[in-house]
């Protein structure tokens, strides 16, 4: 019997479904380390060191910023070191970022030269200037740490389902390791605020900080290649290689695979639609992740670790989950309707961007109930999540997987750079919309600035995907002359 007929006759392994269930528990820790701070800086870090929102809002803006352009080199980092290396490199870097935050009192504390800075607090109002100022400075330092190493999670995971998965499949094993970010989201309020109610804010940082080095064992055994993994065995490597085995070799496949220069991808249509597409959208997954705390805080009153905030932000992200189905929406498309892969990736795109729309209406009804909102933002999120995994797998539909690192990074620095200016400029908003009572579609103070952040971010899809469409109308792959 030869190869072909015992691959077609021996049951496939399914090593690859362990591959994608390290990326979701990354991106899982991944995801709780970055929301260590929304859930404590409220109730726990601003009334020890007098942050203000703009504070926040600049720690959460420069956080997003750097986490943009580590994206931008880390992605042909990781092309250079190859997945396993580049994957315990990111971890390794942002599990020490999340445990430094730990250590930004005590650091606070000796630059006053005060053994109590709380104390201080109320003994000059120079004294707590320093203290917030100071500490702004220590926390930013931490999370400089943490946004470089959190900057190689997507870069690597996608290099890693481009190795392990076929075209047809990637969006739907895409989705299920990118609701890591859900789960991650999902477990944060309920973990984080009870360590800190329980052994201080300086505990959540250092627990959850720590899953990463045990995530690092892990992945040390279990990562390989495809091709010299034992695992599998030859009916799978065949699955997952059924796109490269439908081609003929031909002079042009073989330019393909050549190795893109990094300022050559900025030359072609297909970047700048990834590019423009994640800078429409990263922006608002990255306000509501940092900010829903704060406004269940600031609007309704919930502290982050009453149990009333912790179940409206768990639901919330549950909600978010049922992005597991608009992963899948695009295999679909493909399967009963023949459609090419990239095209029902975008058919699928176009259905979540509308569901942002629901947002405008999150204020109107959040005066009848709080959770309105709450699952409103929740579908909204969902919609993120399902657009997110389909157009990180448009990198893997257009470029050779030599250059699928590299660009994802490009995309992903622009998605920081809006994440940036969105949560900067909405942390001096709501200060500006409190302090002078700002009125605006019937509401006031910082009512008014959450509706007018909402309303942008409402239609922010729907101009991404425009934007998508009009670049790559149909789907091109990219091929160096």
């Amino acid at each position: 019997m030869n190869d072909s007929n015992f691959t077609n006759t021996v049951a496939k392994t399914n090593y690859r479904w362990a591959i994608c269930g390290m990326l979701f528990f990354a991106t899982t820790i991944n995801y709780l380390d970055r929301q260590a701070l929304s859930l404590t800086w409220k109730d726990f870090i601003a009334p020890e060191f007098h942050w203000t929102n703009e504070h926040y809002g600049m720690i959460t803006g420069l956080f997003c910023l750097i986490y943009a352009f580590a994206m931008l080199f880390f992605g042909p980092i990781i092309d250079f070191l190859d997945t396993k290396r580049g994957y315990l490199c990111a971890v390794g870097i942002w599990s020490v970022g999340a445990c430094l935050h730990a250590f930004c009192g005590i650091a606070t504390e000796w630059w006053v030269g005060a053994e109590n800075a709380a104390d201080l607090f109320h003994a000059t109002g120079m004294v707590a200037s320093a203290i917030s100022t100071i500490s702004v400075y220590f926390f930013l330092m931490a999370r400089a740490v943490l946004a470089v190493g959190e900057a190689g999670n997507f870069p690597v995971a996608i290099k890693a389902i481009a190795e392990y998965f076929p075209r047809k499949d990637r969006a739907f094993a895409t989705g299920l390791f990118n609701t890591g970010s859900m789960v991650g989201a999902l477990a944060a309020p309920f973990a984080i605020p009870s360590i800190a109610v329980r052994l201080g804010w300086e505990a959540s940082f250092l627990i959850i900080g720590g899953l990463g080095f045990i995530w690092m064992a892990l992945w040390t055994f279990v990562y390989k290649k495809p091709a010299q993994n034992n695992k599998m065995n030859k009916a799978e490597l065949a699955y997952i290689n059924q796109d490269e085995e439908n081609v003929l070799q031909s002079d042009a496949t073989k330019k393909v695979e050549k190795r893109i220069p990094f300022f050559k991808c900025f030359t072609y249509r297909q970047t700048w639609s990834f590019v423009l597409g994640k800078f429409m959208s990263d922006g608002v997954w990255w306000f509501f992740l940092f900010w829903v705390p704060a406004y269940l805080s600031s609007v309704y009153h919930m502290e982050s670790s009453s149990f009333s905030s912790q179940l409206a932000i768990g639901v919330l992200y549950l909600i978010s989950m049922l992005s597991i189905v608009g992963g899948y929406l695009p295999t679909i498309f493909v399967d009963k309707f023949k459609m090419e892969p990239y095209a029902g990736r975008m058919r699928a795109m176009l259905i979540f961007a509308f569901f942002p729309l629901l947002i405008l209406l999150a204020q109107p009804l959040g005066r009848y109930s709080y959770w309105f909102p709450v699952v409103i933002i929740g579908i909204a999120a969902a919609a993120h999540q399902s657009w997110s995994a389909n157009i990180l797998s448009t990198v893997g539909d257009m470029f050779p997987k030599s250059a699928i690192a590299t660009v994802t990074g490009i995309g992903g620095m622009a998605g920081g750079v809006s994440s940036f200016l969105i949560n900067l400029l909405s942390g001096r908003f709501f200060d500006y919309a409190e302090i002078h009572h700002l009125k605006l579609f019937g509401f006031e103070g910082i009512e008014a600035g959450y509706m007018v952040v909402f309303s942008i971010c409402s239609v922010a899809y729907l101009i991404g995907w425009s934007i998508m469409k009009l670049l790559v109308p149909e789907h091109k792959l990219v091929v160096l002359e």
